[in-house]
């Protein structure tokens, strides 16, 4: 019997040993997953600090680009209002330029009977002027300026002279 208690004494302090050698394993594993568990945390921390640092730059270029996108639009409006004055103007400019490239006086009609501008007929109500100026063409009173003592003259032909007049 002694030797049987010796044997399951021996026995039990080789189980207690191989308990403790598990106990202290699992400890050992216990605190390397302990370990990896706050580096993971401290991981996740760092990732969620840049992922909010990401979006809060993803929503200022967001604005940036609104804010730049707002400017481009009022410059566009600008740029056509700009171009609507231009067109106005060049239109303006064109209306009161118009009769200044006039060609010169045309010839006198083939016709001594025609108006040398507007081609009426001269009848005896209808009376016929020479023009005094450059083309000394024969003008009705309609299409004739008085020029005082120096007579009559076609519109053309004073348009030309007094260009202000026009």
């Amino acid at each position: 019997l002694p030797q049987r208690l010796a044997s399951l004494a021996a026995s039990a302090q080789e189980e207690t040993w191989q308990t403790r050698q598990q106990l202290q394993a699992q400890r050992q594993e216990m605190t390397r997953l302990q370990e990896e568990l706050s580096r993971a945390r401290q991981d996740g921390e760092r990732w969620a600090s840049a992922l909010q640092r990401a979006q809060r730059e993803a929503l200022e270029r967001e604005a940036t680009r609104g804010a730049e996108q707002a400017r481009q639009q009022e410059l566009i409006r600008d740029m056509k209002g700009r171009l609507l004055e231009l067109l106005r103007e060049k239109d303006a400019l064109w209306q009161k330029t118009e009769g200044i490239d006039s060609p010169m006086p045309s010839p006198v009609p083939r016709d001594p009977g025609l108006c040398a501008r507007c081609h009426k007929d001269f009848r005896l109500l209808s009376r016929r002027y020479n023009c005094s100026r450059l083309c000394q063409g024969k003008v009705c009173h309609t299409c004739s300026v008085d020029m005082g003592k120096h007579g009559r003259c076609c519109l053309i032909c004073y348009q030309q002279r007094h260009p202000q007049a026009t």
